[in-house]
């Protein structure tokens, strides 16, 4: 495993991690080989393709981003890589730099996986679901690996991370090839990624793993939630008027999802 990765000061950078301003956090540059990631980022899918085979969002919060999580589906150079960000090594040393006892990889990839994003996308801030109810896992960790050349910043799609009342950015970081950003996913971890407007031909490319323990986080409230959503401080009609009428359109249509159920049985 570890010849795929440049080296990398495990106490070093758990002190980056802990000592990270509101949640543990990092952002860890050149973090594949170069040839590796080279090999990833040739393989990746072509966008209209992954819209074929993965699954498209189109919601106010979350548009025009494709993932593709059954890792089948994924290039032999993204599948070793999904192989490596699973390895019992490589979860091990997260779990020592995040003090996070008996982490655990999620074969299934809910969520994560290829991630790719065309102009026009965007993902509000927010904080993620806690909870699996199927596995019965707590969601502790998130990884986000991009592979982006030659982005510039008026391209949007940043990973901006916010402090727990979304007034302040604390972490603004370009998508840029081979860099790895992840944090703890809390009730405080509210991030999202910057409305996007690249050129014709250029999508946002990342490849994401999220992490979980069997056991509650120390000092869990017993609160099971979805992704909760929040809007940027000079986002105010998203945050009074887009927002409140998505969150309207998914109760309403949960309502009538639980009616017809009940009118079929």
């Amino acid at each position: 495993m570890w010849e795929l990765v440049n080296p990398i000061n495990v106490e070093e950078f758990k002190n980056r991690v802990q000592n990270a301003s509101e949640f543990p956090h990092f952002c860890l540059d050149d973090f594949l080989k170069e040839e590796f990631a080279e090999a990833i980022f040739e393989s990746f899918p072509d966008y209209h393709y992954a819209q074929k085979v993965g699954l498209e969002f189109k919601a106010v919060n979350e548009k025009k981003k494709v993932q593709i999580t059954d890792s089948k589906l994924f290039p032999p150079p993204i599948k070793q890589l999904n192989d490596l960000l699973a390895s019992a090594e490589f979860v091990e040393m997260l779990s020592y730099v995040f003090d996070i006892d008996s982490l655990q990889s999620d074969p299934t990839l809910i969520g994560g996986g290829i991630h790719q994003t065309d102009s026009g996308g965007r993902l509000d801030v927010h904080v993620d679901f806690n909870f699996v109810e199927k596995n019965q896992m707590h969601r502790r960790l998130n990884l986000l690996l991009y592979f982006n050349k030659n982005w510039k910043e008026e391209y949007g799609g940043y990973l901006d991370l916010w402090d727990k009342d979304v007034k302040n950015r604390i972490g603004y970081f370009e998508p840029k090839f081979n860099r790895l950003c992840g944090f703890v996913t809390s009730d405080i971890s509210f991030h999202g990624v910057t409305p996007i407007h690249c050129p014709k031909g250029v999508v946002r490319q990342s490849f994401a793993t999220y992490y979980y323990t069997k056991d509650a986080p120390e000092g869990w409230d017993g609160k099971k939630h979805s992704t909760i959503f929040k809007p940027r401080p000079d986002e105010f009609l998203r945050g009074h008027v887009s927002m409140p009428i998505e969150k309207l359109g998914k109760r309403f249509k949960k309502i009538i999802n639980a009616i017809k159920y009940k009118l079929i049985s």
